[in-house]
């Protein structure tokens, strides 16, 4: 890796190269930016050896840091996840174009046709931990909608993301579209961050992708707006009309499928008239699977943990749950609000009532019913990739795709038309 004399000068060479790039990338046709995505793709695969074994040397790096198993999983790159990265390259690719979508259109009676067109945003600056997919999955969404864009990786990721990066690379170089489209910061030093934060002459927006540390810095110290995208407190309600099998299904899917994703749920509110027979099953399935969990009253079994109030508004991001019985639907909701995140929150029932309720009095930016909260994410809901889930609402929300990674112009066309 190389050191960088000057990381401001590092930077604000990016940074205006990265200016420069999206102005070309603005209008560049449908057709570029698709070739550009699938000889991405095709990169991808053909230097599938090459990622995994630059992928070896971060792992190594990971457990020099003594990153958790979970955060290890996340780093981890093996053809499967190649595979998914290829897939949603592609995926992307295949997306209609959302550069110049007419929003809205209307006629003024002073003679004006107005059109609301979509537009890409200019530059984003993307600042992620440990996944090193987020570096195609990024790239791939900021040059579909338009977007140069400065990828900061984690340091522990450092390696598999500058193997991924120079296939992105590859495939900007086959459809003759500016290199400059998609950078990587080629340093591990904090400072680059520090400096991308600050870069309002030449960064629009930045996305931080990572855990509340990550987060918390990004929003203190930005002066470019920022999508926040906070921790996944996830919550699952079992309400008193759950189906059993469904609600056992789908509680273990979303706690064991991959812990250490922002859609793993950590915690669980139990009806009390089930809390004895359906919430202890529940309970027992998590501990046969291997699961931890941190119960209170009527759910703490044997085998489980006494919960803590330190337990609640937890992500946990491990093979770890907490849960606890409630009164009925409005104590849940009520817990939500106050240890949640506005990340994604589900219910299981069969009563539609109570699942209206749910979707009406909660503002999370997921609200689920009957489904694993593992569905959280772009690519589940047809985007193909994400950028990340906003929490926050202004601008984007929830998973952010291609069409949120832009904003708007009117086009205002006249005939010689003045104003009285």
């Amino acid at each position: 890796m190389k050191d960088f004399d000057s990381i401001p000068a590092l930077m604000a060479d990016l940074g205006k190269r990265a200016k420069d790039a999206s102005r070309d990338l603005a209008f560049a046709s449908a057709e570029r930016k698709h070739a550009a995505l699938i000889a991405a793709a095709d990169a991808v695969w053909k230097n599938r050896a090459q990622i995994i074994e630059a992928n070896k040397k971060d792992l190594d790096y990971g457990r020099e840091k003594g990153l958790s198993p979970a955060m290890m999983d996340r780093l981890m790159l093996d053809e499967t996840r190649i595979q998914g990265m290829v897939d949603g390259l592609r995926t992307v690719a295949e997306q209609t174009d959302p550069v110049g979508e007419v929003l809205a259109e209307w006629d003024m009676p002073s003679g004006l046709n107005i059109r609301r067109v979509r537009t890409p945003l200019g530059v984003i600056g993307v600042i992620y931990e440990s996944r090193p997919n987020v570096t195609a999955d990024a790239g791939a969404l900021c040059l579909k909608s338009g977007n140069a864009v400065i990828l900061r990786g984690g340091s522990e990721s450092f390696h598999s993301s500058t193997a991924i990066h120079a296939c992105l690379v590859e495939g900007l170089k086959a459809a003759n579209l500016p290199e400059d489209a998609i950078q990587l910061v080629p340093t591990r030093d904090r400072a680059a961050v520090q400096e991308l934060l600050t870069m309002t002459d030449y960064v629009d927006v930045i996305v931080p992708r990572g855990g509340k540390g990550l987060v918390g810095l990004v929003q203190r110290e930005a002066r470019v707006p920022v999508f926040a995208h906070l921790e996944g407190i996830v919550h699952i309600y079992i309400d008193k009309a759950a189906d059993p099998q469904k609600t056992l299904d789908v509680v273990l899917n979303a706690k064991t499928r991959r812990t250490g994703i922002c859609g793993a749920a950590e915690c669980l509110l139990v009806h009390q008239d089930i809390a004895e027979t359906l919430g202890r099953d529940v309970i027992a399935a998590l501990l046969a699977a291997g699961v931890e969990v941190h119960a209170a009253g009527a759910l703490a079994i044997d085998g489980t943990v006494p919960a803590t109030d330190a337990d609640w508004g937890k992500e946990f991001l491990d093979s770890i749950i907490a849960a606890k019985p409630v009164t009925d639907i409005d104590e849940a909701i009520a817990h939500i609000r106050q240890y949640g995140s506005n990340h994604t929150d589900c219910i299981m029932t069969e009563d539609q009532s109570a699942a209206d309720r749910f979707f009406e009095r909660l503002d999370s930016a997921i609200l689920m019913h009957n489904a694993s909260t593992q569905f959280a994410d772009g690519g589940e809901f047809g985007m193909g990739a994400e950028i990340g889930i906003a929490t926050g609402k202004m601008h984007a929300r929830g998973p952010v795709g291609a069409a949120q990674l832009t904003s708007f112009k009117y086009l205002v066309r006249g005939n010689g038309t003045t104003r009285a």
